[in-house]
């Protein structure tokens, strides 16, 4: 997909919707991109601030799970609840419907105020930006960060500590590397290469990008 060949959805703002499978270094390349003074919003952060003490889904999940989902001081229970959703579809599917409208309310909503505030390039870093049909119609463009199946399990465990089969029961809930590929603007392999490489890679990026925004301002 050629980046220059659509209008911007926001202009004077680009909104970029960031993504990439567990492991392969997004969060990385979200620092980068916030370092070179674009705003960013990070989908994963903000569900985990719904689901701590007094987060809007904490009432929804005690309803749909039941009181044993949630700890004494009232945030979800985050490893009974993955041990609920990998085990049982229909859980994972009952916890989506409650989190995703909630996240994606509430990035929107962020995203319009830096956009309305005269911010110029917003991120929105959204792991499962590929399962869902109603981003893609929201996102100016799309960056996918990929790596090897082997690095993700190999970052996952020297970061988390998960198994290689845990890790890999993750890697399978989320969209393949062909689907991210059909949506993205920008493919970045982030697979054996030093930092500065990356560095160098998302630049490269950044510097169309800003160059979009420059022409949708004039």
């Amino acid at each position: 997909m050629n980046p220059t060949s659509k209008p911007l959805r926001h202009p004077p703002s680009l909104w970029l919707g960031l993504t990439g499978g567990i492991g392969s270094g997004k969060s990385t390349v979200a620092k980068m991109l916030a370092n070179w003074g674009a705003v960013v919003f990070d989908a994963d952060q903000i569900s985990r601030a719904l689901t701590l003490p007094k987060g809007a889904a904490i009432p929804l999940i005690e309803e749909a799970f039941g009181q044993e989902v949630i700890t004494p001081q009232g945030a979800m229970d985050r490893a009974k609840m993955r041990e609920r959703v990998f085990s049982d579809p229909v859980a994972k599917s009952r916890l989506e419907a409650i989190l995703h409208p909630l996240v994606e309310s509430t990035l929107l909503q962020q995203a319009q105020v830096a956009s309305d505030e005269g911010a110029h390039v917003i991120v929105l870093d959204i792991p499962l930006l590929a399962e869902s049909q109603r981003w893609q119609q929201r996102l100016d463009r799309i960056l996918v960060i990929e790596c090897s199946q082997a690095t993700q399990i190999e970052r996952v465990q020297a970061r988390s500590q998960l198994s290689p089969e845990q890790t890999l029961s993750i890697i399978r809930t989320q969209a393949s590397p062909q689907a991210r590929r059909a949506l993205a603007d920008w493919v970045i392999l982030n697979d054996h290469v030093s930092l500065l490489e990356l560095e160098e890679k998302v630049r490269a990026v950044f510097n169309e990008v800003q160059l979009l925004v420059q022409r949708a301002t004039h």
